[in-house]
């Protein structure tokens, strides 16, 4: 890419970005005269267009433009005047000395011809020209042609006199001193209104005064202009606001009005001026349901989001003021993106009070109904668990909710996915934990809906729950009851080996079908490296799908059981000691022989459990730590009498007491969050008031977010404000200071582009001729802007800038070489540059996410990177588990995961979850392990590294290596 504005400087404004072609030699200068002298109309466009090319990437065609007023400029083919005018805004118009070329008089001539020729879009064209031509001498003769078309016939030639007029009262005043009055003359007379409008926006950026006059005069038919001209009233508005407060009633009279207009484009840009002019509650209650009723209208999902965004900034400074269109919000649930559900969402908890709550959760219990009827698809199940996770979230700020949330997800638990039914279970434990009135009905109807649960994870839950929460007596008898049907037949081993006979002898004996061995099938394939692999495929036999089909139809404890989910099992055996003991420390105590009965019962439970795991019915037998789970629990039940109050600690309080401090250490976090952003937004009983009559212009009279100079600023990434010698911590050397020439590079990051900033100073005393950076860049890195050729005189400096535009997150580098001329007439030398590496600290965030989606992403993110951790003995003594894991954390820019209160404590071991997200959007999941057994002890373990990415995890794992060798230095 190249950018070109004549003979202008590097710091002036730019009118042409060209995309040049690599495979595209340069042709040499007799060449491209030939080609424009005696070629054909294509011929002669081909080489005006490389000789424009050739010029943005700098190289001197000045010989040229006596070739090109000949032989080019008096052809009729549209497509080469076209070219002509790109040509003339950036071929070389003046001398060596400075003045202007006597060539230009017939260029001239030639654009004075074109403003006065009888076909409208010529004379147009000419027209949008001259707002890009900025030299006074070519620009002089052409202002009386140019004054003529103010008053041509088509609205086409007077729309864009009306701009060329701006553009060049705007640089060059002096040639057109009356241009406001003449404007105001035009305007008054003009019917078509896209002229009005840029007749408008001349008035608005050269006479503000007399734009405010227009507005005064034409209040009443602001709404039935069209959309053009109403964008250009609402930038009047915004521009002139300050100046001008006298107007404030008439500015927000005609912003309220335009509110209503049939374009969003309209109702978006009167809104935002709206909170600009008035922070009155009833301004911002229109700007807002005005931003809902454009994200419910709205079709393009990048609007919503757009227009979301402005809703949320907006709730954020009007705290209190918006809570009632928390309802309304709720309608753009109809979108189908998962993203803008997600932003409603979000929103919407943070608009819900005490007032609204009811209504808030009655409507996402509907949605959440709706939502259970769809296809299963991804999105679908995302969406659900969007919703359960919302009303979690809701029920967890406002306990009056939160009955009647738990009925609703017990009631649909069945009807949910598994990772959806998870989430429920998840919240409805919580619940349990914070409200003990409501432990006797959570229990009650999760038994209820037991024996329609399959998922192990949500068995899982729902065995914890009982076990814990069921205390009473007759609360235990339920639960055994209907543990009881979830299991089935006792004993476990002995009823499957009955059902296994019963159907081997009511089997046909000649019928051996489904007794087959499996068909196998192989064919050879060629791999992509050409060498060859057999692949072999497998027929399963009917037997095995009738015996699938057969479990399912099971007790869903049992068909987990035989589906050689033993983890489900250890928290079954778990549950049912829990339930013993606490049947046996009633008050009153129970019979001897009910609770002997139940101990008999559980030993049995736990006995088929560890059997049926060393059968031949499962087809994965039990692991080493479920075996030792399920047996520590055997034997807890056989000591109980002698040990009971060890094992109710162990059982009962140690696990209830764990769960509430992770409840706990959650609610702290969430609270820690609230707090940290009411601080950020809270103002200060002794922060300075802010009036608007005596805020300096750049403010321009409204809210610094929705400023024209913000929006500048942003896409500019001018909102760094740190402070000049931190800034000196990115400056890069890249030449030595003995070289002929010293470089230096200020590289700026500002989200996808890199602008390096390069000072280079020439240390000889001779001058250096065509000096130009010639950089190459290596990783996801894409030149943007090739700096241009510069001659610096001895011992003077200049500075470069250059754009790098980023793809993704990983680790690339830029180098390069100085290229310059002299002090000889045929001397040309180079210099190679130091490498800039870009590090991935600049484009990684630290970040939040569940532990249901931090799995998920771990099982689905293919790279792994394992770096393996060992520190020298001097660094274990300074630093403990902890420290070590905030120095990775540090080193990383990720985010711990894992509750404080699990980091607590002085075991010797610490494991943790870091989670990190990058500008991109791209996901980094980290897992360290690490030891220390003893307290002079090394530090020793691995970190293992998951992206979907194979750059972003080689480049974190970088960062640590180079974390653990700044730690061992």
């Amino acid at each position: 890419m190249a950018t070109a504005t004549g003979q202008a400087g590097p710091t002036d404004a730019c009118y042409m970005l060209l995309q040049g072609r690599e495979d595209q030699e340069t042709p040499n200068l007799q060449t491209l005269k030939r080609n424009l002298e005696r070629g054909t109309d294509e011929i002669k466009a081909e080489a005006l267009q490389q000789v424009i090319a050739g010029i943005l990437q700098g190289e001197n065609y000045e010989s040229l433009l006596m070739h090109v007023i000949r032989f080019v400029m008096p052809t009729r083919n549209k497509r080469l005047k076209k070219l002509l005018l790109l040509y003339w805004e950036v071929c070389p118009k003046y001398s060596e000395d400075g003045t202007l070329k006597q060539e230009t008089i017939l260029i001239c001539n030639a654009l004075r011809n074109d403003l006065q020729h009888p076909n409208e879009y010529i004379r147009g064209g000419m027209l949008r020209f001259l707002s890009r031509l900025r030299e006074a001498e070519l620009l002089e003769p052409l202002i009386g042609p140019m004054r003529e078309c103010l008053a041509h016939r088509h609205a086409y030639v007077r729309k864009n006199a009306v701009a060329a007029v701006a553009a060049i009262y705007s640089t060059q005043p002096q040639l057109i001193p009356d241009a406001p009055e003449l404007v105001q003359e035009f305007l008054a007379t003009e019917a078509d209104m896209t002229c009005r409008r840029n007749a408008v926006a001349m008035l608005a950026r050269s006479a503000p005064e007399a734009a405010v006059q227009w507005l005064r005069e034409n209040a009443a038919a602001v709404v039935g202009f069209e959309e053009l001209l109403q964008l250009e009233v609402m930038d009047v508005i915004r521009r002139t606001a300050h100046d001008f407060a006298a107007e404030k009633g008439l500015f927000v009279r005609i912003a309220f009005e335009l509110l209503g207009a049939s374009s969003g484009a309209v109702q978006y840009e009167a809104a935002a001026t709206l909170v600009g002019l008035s922070g009155n509650a009833a301004a911002v209650k229109a700007a807002a349901g005005s931003y809902v009723a454009l994200a419910t209208a709205a079709s393009d999902n990048n609007v919503r989001l757009m227009v979301l965004d402005r809703l949320d900034r907006l709730r954020a400074r009007h705290e209190g003021i918006l809570d009632d269109l928390a309802m309304d919000l709720l309608r753009v649930l109809a979108a189908p993106d998962i993203g803008v559900r997600r932003k409603v969402l979000a929103i919407v908890m943070r608009l819900t009070t005490h007032r609204n709550v009811g209504d808030v959760v009655a409507m996402l219990k509907k949605e959440l109904a709706r939502a259970v009827t769809d296809s299963g698809d991804d999105a679908a199940l995302e969406y659900r668990q969007l919703l359960i996770q919302t009303i979690h979230t809701c029920a967890a700020q406002f306990p009056e909710v939160a009955a009647s949330v738990v009925e609703l997800f017990l009631d649909s638990i069945a009807d949910l996915g598994a990772a959806s039914a998870a989430d429920a279970m998840g919240f409805v434990r919580e619940v349990a934990e914070k409200f003990p009135e409501l432990r006797a009905e959570i229990v009650g109807r999760l038994l209820a809906a037991f024996s329609r649960l399959r998922a192990g994870r949500v068995l899982r839950a729902a065995l914890w729950i009982v076990g814990e929460y069921a205390e009473s007596p007759d609360e235990v008898r339920d639960a055994w009851t209907q543990l009881r049907e979830a299991i089935g037949e006792l004993p476990l081993l002995a009823a499957e080996q009955r059902e296994a006979d019963a159907a081997a002898a009511t089997a046909p004996s000649a019928d051996t079908t489904g007794s087959q061995a499996p068909s196998a099938s192989a064919s050879r394939r060629v791999l992509p490296d050409g060498t060859y692999a057999t692949e072999s495929s497998l027929t399963a036999r009917p037997a095995e799908a009738a015996s699938a089909l057969l479990l399912d139809s099971k007790p869903p404890l049992r068909a987990v059981l035989l589906h050689s989910d033993f983890f489900t099992g250890t928290v079954l055996a778990s549950s049912l000691a829990k339930l013993v003991l606490r049947f046996a420390a009633a008050t009153p105590p129970p019979p001897p022989e009910q609770l002997n009965s139940l101990r008999a019962e559980a030993v049995l439970i736990m006995a088929g459990i560890i059997r049926i795991g060393q059968s031949s019915f499962v087809t994965t037998p039990i692991d080493e730590d479920s075996y030792d789970r399920v047996l520590t629990c055997i034997r807890a039940l056989e000591y109980m009498h002698e040990d009971a109050s060890i094992l109710a600690d162990a059982f009962i309080a140690d696990t209830q007491g764990a769960f509430a401090r992770l409840v706990v250490g959650q609610d702290k976090r969430a609270a820690e969050e609230v707090r940290r952003n009411t601080a950020d937004n809270a103002v200060r009983v002794d922060d300075a008031i802010d009036f608007r009559l005596l805020a300096s212009k750049d403010t321009a009279g409204v809210d610094a977010d929705d400023s024209l100079e913000h929006d500048a600023e942003l896409a500019a990434g001018e909102t760094d404000t740190r402070a000049a010698v931190s800034k000196l911590d990115s400056v890069v050397q890249l030449t030595g200071f003995s070289d002929a020439v010293y470089a230096e590079a200020y590289v700026n990051v500002n989200q996808y582009d890199i602008l390096l900033d390069i000072m280079v100073v020439n240390q000889t005393s001779a001058t250096l001729r065509n000096l130009s950076i010639e950089f190459s860049t290596l990783g996801d890195l894409r030149l943007v802007e090739k700096p241009s050729s510069y001659s610096i005189a001895p011992y003077s400096f200049s500075s470069v800038k250059a754009g790098i535009k980023v793809s993704s997150t990983e680790t690339g580098v830029i180098f390069g070489t100085i290229v310059y001329d002299g002090p000889g007439v045929g001397d040309s030398h180079s210099i190679v540059l130091n490498e800039i590496h870009v590090d991935i600290m600049e484009y990684i965030r630290p970040a939040q996410c569940d532990s249901a989606e931090f799995h998920s992403m771990w099982t689905e993110f293919e790279w792994e990177n394992k770096v393996n951790m060992s520190t020298t003995k001097e660094a274990s003594e300074k630093l403990d588990l902890v420290g070590y894991l905030n120095h990775i954390m540090k080193a990383t820019n990720m985010a711990c995961l894992t509750p404080d209160n699990a980091l607590v404590g002085d075991c010797g071991f610490l494991s943790a979850n870091l989670y990190a997200r990058s500008i991109f959007g791209e996901d980094a999941l980290a897992n360290i392990s690490i030891e220390k057994p003893t307290e002079n002890s090394h530090i020793t373990g691995h970190i293992r590294i998951r992206a979907k990415t194979q750059g972003i995890a080689l480049s974190l794992g970088d960062k640590i290596s180079a974390a653990k060798v700044s730690l061992a230095e």
